[in-house]
This record gives structure tokens, C-alpha cells and sequence, in this order.
């Protein structure tokens, strides 16, 4: 693993645990060049997915851009991290279960409406703002009507 810091390609693993719920592996490191330490995780990663946007472009899926949406829907909110990173595992692996390893964006956008819905109706009505393109406040209203008589 190479230094964030240094870029050295020497580093020692000094702390090995079980991270998020078993399913990954987070990893202390020292630098053995500039003695900095840094965090590392390990996770299966079993097969490539690819977004297909919705103008045809395509892209590999990236987990650090879905945590951060996650985490700016939830920013100010009490809801527990290892709570938040068991949804995120879940959207990952029901992505890397697709057939082909296509995966449109709407489906993501989906998984991760379905997971605020359950985690927390303020975060799930700040990442629908924006999902769905609201405009004014009455695409809020009606939106919060829609939620609340389903």
C-alpha cells in the first residue's frame, strides 16, 4: 500500500479487525520512509459494476461516491455509522448481484431512497430533493403528501 503522505510503497500493517458487520477489513498502517499512519479497508468486491446513465454514458460504479450521499442526506442527523454502512454493504451487494454487471442509475437512485426511507424521513426527503429535481416548495409538498398517504 503506498503512503498518502510520502508515497513511499513501503508500509507496515500494524492493527488487522473486522469492520462493518464482518464485511470488510479495516487495517492500521505505518509508514516505515515518513512514520505517518493511516486507515485502510479491505472489502470482496465480486464483480465490476457499471452506471448506465440515463443520457447512455457509462461509468464504474464508485462505493465512496454513494457514501457520500449518503452522509450528505444524513449530515446533522442521529443515526448510527455502523447502522448507515450495513445499508450501504446492502445497495453494494444487491448491485453486484445484477446479471450483467449494467446497472442503471434510477436502480441506485432507488436502493438508496429505499434505505434513507428506513433510516430516516428527513434524509430521504433531502436526497429526493435532489434525485428528483425539485424545484419549488410545493415539489416538497406534494411529494411529502404522496409519501405520507402511501
Amino acid at each position: 500500500m503506498i503512503c498518502p503522505f510520502c508515497g513511499n510503497d513501503d508500509t507496515q500493517v500494524k492493527d488487522s479487525r473486522p469492520a462493518e458487520d464482518g464485511v470488510a477489513i479495516r487495517r492500521r498502517r505505518m509508514c516505515s520512509n515518513c512514520g505517518a499512519r493511516f486507515t485502510t479497508f479491505e472489502r470482496v468486491q465480486i464483480r465490476e459494476i457499471t452506471v448506465v446513465k440515463r443520457d447512455g454514458r457509462r461509468s464504474i460504479f464508485d462505493r465512496e461516491k454513494l457514501e457520500r450521499s449518503f452522509n450528505i442526506a444524513l449530515r446533522k442527523r442521529d443515526v448510527d455509522g455502523e447502522v448507515i454502512a450495513m445499508e450501504i454493504n446492502s445497495i453494494v451487494r444487491q448491485l453486484e448481484s445484477h446479471a450483467d454487471g449494467d446497472v442503471p442509475s434510477a436502480r441506485v437512485g432507488e436502493l438508496v431512497m429505499s434505505a434513507l426511507s428506513k433510516l430516516d424521513q428527513v434524509a430521504y426527503v433531502r436526497y429526493a430533493s435532489v434525485y428528483r429535481n425539485f424545484r419549488e416548495a410545493r415539489d416538497f409538498e406534494a411529494f411529502v403528501e404522496k409519501e405520507l398517504s402511501d
